[in-house]
């Protein structure tokens, strides 16, 4: 992939110094003799980590069953066991092991909300304190171990609250994020039986309000539809209602944002409000001692059929592999502020916005908002508001950014910038090198991670103080992470390479079971390549053994028997000084079976015009080859994305088939920009 801004593609970005210089894992060979000792030995290494946290077992670990898999699903059902029989809580480990080591008046959160001027704190030993009274609350409705609490909430610090009083009394949380449509919000609760509803008023994002009360309550109607009750709704005041409190104040961690238009519904005998139900509740609350494979809680991830895949991950196991990767990955010291943009609806957010940090007593900023909101300059306004030492966001946020220029980001000093981390997608080698000069200014390190829900955590990584840099490459595994490439007959490739990426052993973070359906876990995961775990991503190995994720093979397509990367020719697409983003997707051929059909997305100024076009086909013909260059360039304002940035290429393929049924668009950001891609169709013939 290369690298673009003018610089040879072979370049690589050694740590500095200065990235060195106290880091965890300061060298490549540091790092291989930690990596070999977590595969041959997982025992010894993990058990060590374990020690350096201070993590506390009610029963400890056995060292004699550490470990016990089954990965070869015609061996048998598989079955993945971490530190069997030991006992904890990782409510206990994130909260009052913090707490009784001296950091109860640390900050846990800088909560920062939509507008600049909402914000808030909340140290450990409150945190400690609400978790509890709301774990007395659950137990109050009935909530006990095992049963599933769905929570559909805006980034408040009491859905901080609400996920770890459901860990501290052993109930699994089923986040649902706050986009999401009623009918995908009941799926959910239909699917894991949730009987308790945790949601909000409502909540703005940008300048653009959203009644989640409303959406909770058309959901609970399309559960009652289908012969499930919901018994209790808890709704949080955020924004307030005149017609309901007048406008009186509210006791929360969060401050809300008055907004006197919206009306709240509360429905007699099901709803109650959060600051009511918490009024007088005792703040010490008994700790559940859970099993280490006892399941901490269960999130919701596509699936190939159209069907989400309730992701099972448990407790222990879960817990250090979060918090291991975060504070290797981020290079976190105490006394480090740390920033992940991800919303707690998706996994990146369960992992470093909450139990990873936390696991490590950090402190980190919470953000409600939208990063371009009130101006695109918002990000590096919060870096430099709470000094920010690692920030972690997504590729298409950095190529957003992109767009405007350098202006609003050299507004800012972005000085305490220490390391800079990209999740969600690969990242095309020019929005790394966007992100690495402008934003990083040439001495903060790239952690490009690869992973996924099911993993739990990073598993393909750079260590800021280690690894050699490649722009666009996730570089090497992480500890405990085995990786393969092979082919589609499961056949190992060695050297350069490119295939299947699959992992060979278990880690502790890996899930366990899709919530209710292990067979369809056996079968997504394990069966294709039996003694594997099958990613569903491509990726190629170079000469330096660096991989490169190609994307996930259903966004690959074959056009005369060339096996084609969508991410490839995007990050050729990109290199275009003209071109903001770009996407591809497999378009039918009467020749060649397949060809490429790409979307282009300019910078503001340029203009779509045939020369245009002329000179993408031919960068694209020049970076990869004659085959691989775009039969069909369209122009595209905009893209289709899920409100965690993903670009929606399922959409993408019906728009290039002149195909208005679109199916489930529930997740989509703004569906608006379908109507102006359909518009912007040019005609095809190919």
């Amino acid at each position: 992939m290369a690298s673009g801004g003018g610089e040879n593609n072979t370049q690589v970005y050694p740590p500095s110094s200065a990235s060195q210089n106290g880091a965890y894992v300061t060298s490549m060979q540091q790092y291989k003799e930690m990596h070999k000792q977590s595969i041959e030995d997982p025992a010894s290494f993990w058990s060590k980590i374990i020690e350096d946290f201070g993590f506390h077992f009610e029963t400890p670990p056995n060292r004699d069953k550490f470990l016990e898999y089954n990965f070869d699903v015609t061996k048998g059902p598989i079955d993945i066991k971490w530190m069997q029989g030991a006992k904890t809580n990782v409510c206990y480990n994130v909260l009052d092991r913090n707490v009784k080591n001296g950091l109860g008046d640390n900050i846990a959160f800088y909560w920062e909300g939509n507008d600049p001027g909402d914000h808030s704190t909340i140290t450990y030993g409150q945190l400690l304190k609400e978790v509890c009274k709301f774990s007395n609350v659950l137990k109050s409705l009935g909530v006990k171990k095992g049963d599933r609490v769905a929570i559909y909430m805006p980034m408040i610090v009491e859905l901080v609250v609400a996920m770890l009083a459901c860990a501290r009394i052993g109930a699994m949380h089923s986040i649902v994020f706050g986009g999401f449509s009623a009918d995908s919000l009941a799926g959910r609760m239909l699917d894991a039986k949730s009987a308790v509803l945790i949601t909000a008023d409502g909540v703005y994002r940008g300048a653009k309000l959203v009644d989640l009360k409303k959406i909770s309550d058309d959901a609970v109607d399309v559960c009652k539809t289908k012969g499930f009750d919901v018994s209790t709704m808890v709704v949080v005041r955020h924004l307030g209602s005149k017609s309901v409190d007048n406008g009186a104040e509210v006791n929360s961690p969060t401050p809300k944002r008055p907004c006197y238009s919206l009306s709240t519904n509360m429905v007699s005998g099901r709803d109650r409000w959060w600051h009511e139900i918490m009024e007088g509740v005792s703040d010490q609350c008994d700790t559940e001692w859970l099993d280490a494979e006892d399941p901490l809680f269960m999130l919701y991830t596509s699936g190939s059929t159209g069907t989400p895949k309730g992701v099972v991950h448990t407790q222990a196991g879960y817990l250090l592999y979060a918090a291991t990767t975060f504070k290797y990955v981020f290079d976190y010291h105490p006394g480090d502020i740390y920033w992940c943009t991800a919303d707690v609806g998706w996994i990146t957010g369960h992992s470093y916005v909450v139990y990873g940090p936390m696991a490590s007593g950090a402190t980190s900023v919470m953000f409600e908002g939208v990063p371009t909101y009130p101006d695109e300059g918002r990000c590096w306004d919060i870096v430099d508001k709470y000094k920010v030492n690692s920030i972690y966001t997504a590729p298409t946020l950095i190529r957003t950014l992109m767009k405007y220029g350098d202006a609003p980001i050299k507004k800012y000093s972005r000085k305490s910038l220490r390391v800079l981390g990209t999740v969600g997608e690969p990242i095309n080698p020019e929005a790394w090198l966007f992100y690495y000069h402008k934003i990083g200014d040439g001495r903060s390190p790239i952690v490009d991670t690869f992973w996924q829900t099911e993993t739990g955590g990073h598993t393909m990584t750079p260590l800021p103080g280690a690894t050699p840099l490649k722009p666009g490459s996730c570089t090497f595994p992480f500890f405990g992470i085995e990786p393969a490439v092979v082919n589609d007959k499961g056949e190992e490739l060695e050297g350069v390479c490119e295939g299947y990426l699959v992992f060979k052993k278990p880690w502790p973070g890996v899930m366990r079971t899709v919530y209710g359906n292990h067979p369809r876990y056996e079968g997504t995961y394990f069966k294709q390549f039996p003694g594997y775990y099958k990613t569903g991503d491509g990726c190629r190995r170079d000469e330096d053994g660096y991989y490169w994720i190609t994307g996930r093979m259903d966004d690959m397509f074959n056009v005369s028997g060339h096996l084609l990367s969508t991410a490839e020719i995007e990050s050729a697409l990109i290199e275009h000084p003209k071109v903001a983003e770009a996407a591809a997707v497999a378009y039918p051929h009467k020749t060649k079976g397949e060809c490429c059909y790409s979307f282009v997305t300019l910078i503001e100024g340029a203009e779509f015009n045939e020369t245009l076009i002329s000179e993408l086909r031919s960068h694209v013909r020049t970076k990869i080859g004659p085959f691989a260059a775009a039969e069909v360039v369209h122009n595209a304002p905009g893209l289709p994305k899920t409100r965690s940035g993903k670009i929606m290429r399922r959409v993408l393929r019906k728009i290039a088939k002149n195909d208005h049924d679109l199916g489930d668009v529930s997740t989509m950001a703004d569906s608006s920009v379908v109507d102006v891609l359909f518009a912007n169709r040019p005609d095809v013939n190919v």
